[in-house]
């Protein structure tokens, strides 16, 4: 308290001066650096005040804390631009998903633009370093070994000629009888649902009745990395700044043992899959979608790798 005051009597010519950082912003030798990110806004609606509050706004205030701060900082953020969403809302829309990208996307910043978000750069993750860099990790992941194939039973419809995402099948849920439940989940009882679970299922494009077909996919071997997680998430645990929430819920997927994930799905809008007998597919959204950090950093700076791969600093 008492340095408080003797600062504030001084007055604010006695302050450092603030910290101009060159552009693009990158990591300085010395300094404290801050890469500051938002949860990616998902594109195809209008921001409202609750996505203002629950997605970008505190990271702002830390942002323009950290630079009050007169530490060396990049913000950066953009618009979640693939997946079954998207597709949904073109098809809504009578657009194109590239269509619905580029005009939501266009108004995310405008919004942003009109509430002063400070971002040092607000992308988006439909570019070509999203494609390179995802590609690239999973072909990091394919010769690792910590890829497996693994047949899915899935629904098909034969009119539309296409396997069909959880977004694109309604029917009758399974657990409440309620008949416009999701290929993913029942908005009345709150269940999840594995779309080939449902009664009466019906195509949401054309209305056609679907069958069951099985078709590959490739997933995640995340059993093999248990052994290298655990004790990782012990020394995080105990040195860095979990919530009581996020403890419980990591430790809870722990001790029920890691299951194989399934990166892929039969859609047309997507990061294409680089590996023969799945080029028809695409990377699922939440594969693809946390690379978007780092390909949106990408297109802010050819350096990015300066602060994704820069542990010393």
């Amino acid at each position: 308290i008492t340095a408080a005051a003797d600062a504030w009597a001084r007055g604010a010519a006695a302050l450092p001066k603030p910290w101009q950082p060159q552009k693009p912003v990158l990591p300085v030798e010395g300094m404290r650096n801050v890469l500051i990110t938002s949860a990616l806004p998902y594109v195809n609606n209008v921001p409202h005040l609750g996505n203002i509050i629950g997605c970008v706004l505190s990271a702002d205030t830390f942002a323009r804390y950290c630079r009050l701060r007169n530490w060396n900082t990049l913000y950066v953020c953009g618009t979640d631009e693939y997946g079954t969403a998207t597709e949904t809302k073109a098809v809504e829309e009578g657009l194109t998903p590239q269509e619905i990208c580029n005009k939501y996307n266009a108004i995310h910043a405008d919004i942003y633009r009109w509430f002063d978000i400070s971002f040092d750069y607000f992308g988006r993750t439909t570019t070509p370093y999203q494609t390179t860099i995802a590609q690239d990790i999973f072909q990091r992941l394919l010769a690792r070994g910590f890829l497996l194939q693994d047949t899915v039973e899935q629904l098909r419809c034969e009119d539309c000629q296409r396997f069909l995402a959880d977004r694109f099948v309604e029917g009758t849920c399974p657990f409440c009888s309620y008949e416009e439940a999701r290929g993913d989940q029942c908005d009345k009882c709150g269940k999840l649902i594995n779309a080939v679970e449902l009664k009466n299922p019906q195509c949401k494009l054309c209305r056609a009745v679907p069958v069951v077909k099985p078709t590959q996919h490739l997933f995640l071997d995340l059993p093999k990395l248990e052994e290298r997680l655990e004790p990782w998430l012990e020394q995080s645990w105990a040195t860095g700044d979990w919530t009581a929430n996020a403890r419980y819920i990591t430790r809870s997927w722990i001790r029920d043992g890691l299951k194989p994930r399934c990166i892929t799905r039969d859609l047309k809008w997507g990061t294409p899959v680089p590996l023969d007998g799945f080029r028809d597919k695409v990377f699922y959204v939440w594969f693809d979608a946390p690379i978007g950090y780092l390909s949106i950093t990408a297109n802010y700076t050819d350096q990015w790798e300066r602060w994704w791969k820069n542990p010393q600093q």
